[in-house]
């Protein structure tokens, strides 16, 4: 008993911390985790951190708040997993928030280009330096280098859903690893408006809009693949053509706080359920949306326990873990060119420059992620106005 107990409060404590500190999107999460929970403390092994990885990137929902679920469960079991999760997603639901109220009380938003200059290529640092660690694991031949190269390019220049990808590797993997002799009992599938503004807490407007909001992010939460971004799209069409809760100004701003907090932005629901009910609004359409994850991973994760042996799961897992590496690396590319493409040279040079430092930092010594995060928070506070940098 104190040994579980312990465990949950190490979580809690690890958690905490990503949640507070996490800045750089779902890539840059994953690359946290593995470099807290497998580099440092050794929850898990290598290869225990890329299969779960691997099955998270398959399901709905969003992947670094399942790896992070998933982490929970190895290490604490069903307790486990529900407080990391929690945990993760607590500190960024508080801010977006806590900045929805900024925004719909004053309809501005703090001047933060400073900080994000200097936080920007350090994610990029943490999310490369993830790939190099994960591709030395998954890349051992010439086919799990074309493999990841072709994610690379899918997941980059084409439409080709994550999933699909996922899937197309992973049946590649089965047919070049798998056993040479069919044997069907050997594998196992996994079976896997603009309108007055509500009060701070909405309690007056939870009869009405409670259940809705309810229900349509849960149902987003289970059926949108390929990770948070994804939902983007979505969300725009149904809240603000359909539903009519946003105005399209209001969704775009609401998206910015959704990346401006440290969480997923899938919490970008939070915004729109506290445009329409207050506090209890927001809270309503996180659980929605945060639901089928803690649901699925607590059901995948014993599943992949037992069955990541299996020659057949680990063929499919073979083949889906190169793409894996070339899809986060694709994902690297448009933040690369918000990170470097500044308004002046110095600017530019510097953030390349706080980069390549970042990922030496990184690969060679093993400088954790939250040290190089408050090194570029700094960097961007003092150097980004005296570079040419307009903080408002």
């Amino acid at each position: 008993m104190n040994t579980q107990i312990s465990r949950l409060r190490e979580l809690v404590g690890l958690f905490l911390k990503l949640g507070v500190l996490g800045f750089g999107g779902p890539q840059a999460h994953i690359a946290m985790i593995n470099n807290e929970a497998v580099e440092r403390r050794g929850w898990l092994g290598n290869e225990e951190f890329s299969d779960g990885l691997a099955v998270c990137e398959i399901l709905p929902g969003p992947a670094s708040t399942q790896i992070g679920i998933y982490t929970g469960y190895v290490y604490g079991g069903w307790l486990g997993a529900l407080v990391a999760g929690l945990a993760f997603i607590t500190p960024a639901f508080l801010i977006v928030v806590g900045l929805s109220w900024v925004y719909f009380r004053f309809h501005q938003l703090p001047q933060l280009l400073a900080l994000f200059f200097g936080l920007s290529p350090v994610m990029i640092a943490i999310i490369l330096g993830f790939c190099y660690k994960l591709g030395c694991k998954a890349i051992q031949n010439w086919l799990s280098v074309a493999i990841a190269v072709l994610a690379l390019l899918a997941s980059a220049f084409s439409d080709l859903s994550t999933p699909v990808l996922f899937l197309l590797a992973g049946l590649l993997g089965i047919g070049m690893y798998g056993p040479k002799t069919l044997q069907l009992k050997s594998f196992m599938p996994f079976g896997l408006l603009a309108m007055v503004q509500p009060s701070v807490w909405g309690m007056e407007r939870l009869g009405k809009y409670g259940l809705p909001l309810f229900t349509f992010f849960l149902k987003v939460g289970t059926l949108i693949f390929g990770g948070g971004l994804v939902i983007i799209p979505l969300l725009e069409f149904e809240v603000v053509e359909r539903l009519g809760w946003l105005t399209t100004t209001d969704f775009i701003n609401g998206v910015a706080i959704g990346q401006l907090s440290p969480g997923p932005v899938v919490l970008t629901a939070a915004f729109v359920g506290y445009k329409m009910a207050g506090f209890g609004g927001a809270f309503i359409s996180a659980v929605g949306i945060f639901m089928p994850s803690f649901l699925f991973i607590m059901l995948a994760a014993p599943l992949l326990l037992r069955l990541r042996n299996n020659p057949w799961v680990q063929a499919f897992l073979k083949g889906i873990k190169p793409a894996v590496v070339g899809t986060i690396m694709a994902a690297a590319i448009p933040l690369g060119k918000t990170a470097f493409g500044q308004t002046t040279w110095p600017l530019s040079i510097l953030a390349v420059g706080v980069a390549i430092t970042s990922l030496i930092a990184i690969i060679r010594f093993n400088v954790t992620a939250w040290k190089l995060i408050l090194c570029g928070a700094a960097i961007g506070l003092t150097a980004y106005p005296l570079l040419g940098g307009e903080v408002g």
